[in-house]
């Protein structure tokens, strides 16, 4: 089955939105219903459309999306595009090195490197249900695991390269995987992540591995355990290239996603297989408009929800064309990006304003030299994008002839909620704009009600479920319930802040919780602090962000010592050990060595005082004449960094 390019589920025009957008509210139930019947193949349709209840008791919270419907995600993302889209492109690679040739992967070859992936896994224990990590770097292998795990129903874990072995280990131990991937290296820029080393040493600490998988990439030398350890090569070599995809429940588990959380230890986020699917199609399809022959980009990493929803699921199901890169923008200069564009002749660009503010800072011979007319539209992801660098983006990328969109979404909701569609609505410069039709938001105040005039500012939240959002967080559903549906009762709480103008467009203001996006990435500021007090120096510490110029926020942490100590190597000792720990993006850029931080009379830190300082925001404090310690304040001010 050849998808329908020209659904009447995809906006060609305000009024096609409007009207859309009218239908998904009036009965959402009848508007998804009909586009999943429509665009898809299953191998039974659902007994159920919808069952739910958004509840803050974790015994009554769940939401079911196409109960009873059969089907494979990878039927719908390869196999039904191999009659008419055989040898089409469905892979480009672009490697680290522009040196290295660029491998176009047509879908006829994806199916065979997938199915053989699939065996592969088959052969080493991997069966339907099993959880499977995948700490790999960002190469034609990840892809294809991404989709074998999918394709046996195992359930993928993909944990970004970049995480240490503590984090590594963390997330293997919670979500009991008994299979590993990963290669003996990752290249990134001039530098190789030691993959292998970094896992090993993870899987020290975890007795649920059986299986570990090894890609060479980098031809490191590399220790391999007897009995644990084989080589992903070797074991391909051996596969069969037929694999029949395994007939799952929409409501089976297809992934899990850790993010950070507000509390120390990381959340995985659980998608199923029905509703994902769905819903990552209708929105690549409807925010980019993408059309038959163009080339995507998407500058993320599989090892994020934007990987998997917009390099994968989404644009696969699709039967478009994607770009998967995996080196840094700045290697071997800060130009690559704009090569690579014009090397693939890019039709659709979609990277993070962190990327687009630091590459407004370089020689604009690195732009101009690279001819971009093969552009039709951008967009930005991770965090709201700021005007300077919406305007940059908009003249020297776009030439002013792009539409952008600055799309609106998290790890949890699985898909682009508020945005505008590329060329159909319209953009604003620092507005995410609309909602997609199908998505329900609204404004709350502090005391729990919704504020119903046209404009006006609150916490975001959405106020009917939606097919792609998370199901749960895995093995811990009370904190699933208690982080997302016990703010506002009956409502999915985003944790940010938003404002809405007369029109109805949405201004994304920024994280209301103890989340930190930096560089796009979701860092919380427990676990961070977490592992700043396990320094022997350290009495407490209190992490917050601060606006960042290149990467929109970045970390700040007021750190109080144990009696005396030299704070230069103290300050030094903790960025290493919080970099070893968790990773580099984890890493204070600013540190603040204090004798107290501001404190409440039980004796709780006062983060929002803290972030104010960090700021530089010291005549809106607000009452401090009730802290515990309020002279503690003006000390904190005058030792800022």
């Amino acid at each position: 089955m050849l998808l329908r390019q020209m659904s009447n589920f995809i906006a060609s025009s305000e009024a096609q939105y409007e009207d859309l957008y009218k239908q998904s509210t009036e009965d959402p139930k009848k508007f998804w219903s009909d586009f999943a019947e429509q665009e898809f193949v299953w191998h039974k349709q659902w007994d159920n459309l919808l069952d739910y209840k958004l509840s803050s008791d974790a015994n009554d919270l769940g939401v079911k999306w196409f109960e009873g419907a059969k089907l494979n995600i990878t039927e719908n993302c390869i196999d039904r595009h191999l009659a008419a889209k055989g040898e089409q492109t469905a892979i480009i690679f672009e490697a680290n090195d522009p040196k290295e040739e660029a491998l176009h992967i047509t879908y006829s070859e994806l199916a065979k490197n997938v199915n053989k992936t699939a065996n592969m896994l088959k052969a080493n224990g991997a069966k339907k249900g099993d959880r499977i990590c995948l700490y790999m770097p960002m190469t034609p292998e990840l892809a294809y695991a991404v989709l074998a795990c999918a394709r046996i129903g195992a359930v993928h874990s993909v944990v970004f390269a970049g995480f240490s072995a503590k984090s590594l280990s963390d997330r293997v131990m919670d979500s009991k995987c008994n299979l590993v991937l990963t290669a003996d290296g990752g290249y990134r820029g001039n530098k190789i992540t030691s993959l292998k080393e970094i896992t090993d040493e993870a899987l020290m600490s975890c007795d649920c591995v059986e299986k570990v998988i090894v890609l060479n990439r980098t031809n490191s030398k590399i220790a391999m355990e007897y009995g644990r350890d084989v080589w992903w090569q070797e074991e391909f070599a051996k596969a069969s290239d037929v694999c029949p995809a395994e007939i799952m429940d929409a409501e089976d588990m297809l992934f899990i996603l850790y993010t950070s959380g507000s509390t120390g230890k990381p959340k995985g986020m659980v998608h199923t297989c029905g509703g994902y699917m769905v819903y990552v199609n209708y929105s690549f399809r409807n925010v980019f408009q993408y059309e038959e022959g163009d080339i995507y980009w998407c500058t993320a990493d599989i090892g994020w929800i934007t990987g998997h929803s917009y390099i994968v699921y989404g644009p696969l199901s699709a039967g478009a064309t994607t770009l998967m890169f995996e080196g840094v923008p700045s290697y071997p200069d800060m130009g690559r990006f704009w090569e690579v564009v014009e090397k693939h002749k890019v039709n659709i660009f979609y990277t993070a304003p962190t990327a687009i503010r630091s590459l407004a800072t370089c020689d604009m011979r690195l732009v101009t030299k690279h001819d971009l007319s093969s552009l039709k539209t951008l967009g930005t992801v991770g965090e709201p994008i700021n005007l300077e660098a919406w305007e940059w983006y908009d003249e020297h990328i776009g030439k002013k002839n792009c539409p952008i969109v600055d799309t609106w979404w998290q790890t949890e909701t699985g898909g682009i909620m508020i945005t505008s569609l590329a060329g159909v609505t319209k953009d604003i410069p620092t507005y995410a704009t609309l909602p997609l039709p199908g998505i329900q938001p609204c404004l709350m105040d502090e005391s729990g009600n919704e504020i119903t005039s046209a404009e006006g500012e609150g916490r975001l939240c959405i106020k009917y479920p939606w097919p792609s959002m998370a199901r749960t967080i895995y093995g811990d559903h009370q904190r699933y319930a208690d982080t997302y549906f016990s703010s506002f009762a009956g409502k999915y709480f985003t944790g940010d802040g938003a404002k809405r103008n007369a029109e109805g467009n949405y201004r994304i203001t920024g994280r209301v919780d103890d989340i930190v996006i930096v560089s796009g990435h979701n860092l919380g500021t427990a676990e961070i602090e977490n592992i700043i007090n396990e320094h022997e120096l350290v009495a407490e510490s209190a992490v917050v962000g601060y606006p960042h110029d290149v990467k929109g926020n970045s970390i700040y942490a007021f750190v109080t010592l144990k009696g005396t100590s030299e704070s230069g190597a103290v300050t030094r000792e903790i960025r290493e050990l919080v970099a070893k720990t968790l990773g580099p993006i984890c890493k204070p850029e600013k540190i603040q060595i204090t004798t107290g931080l501001p404190k409440t009379r039980s004796g709780k830190i006062m983060r929002r005082i803290l972030r104010k300082i960090a700021a530089g925001d010291f005549e809106n404090l607000g009452d401090i004449s009730t802290l515990l310690n309020p002279e503690c304040v003006e000390e904190v001010i005058k030792g800022r960094v």
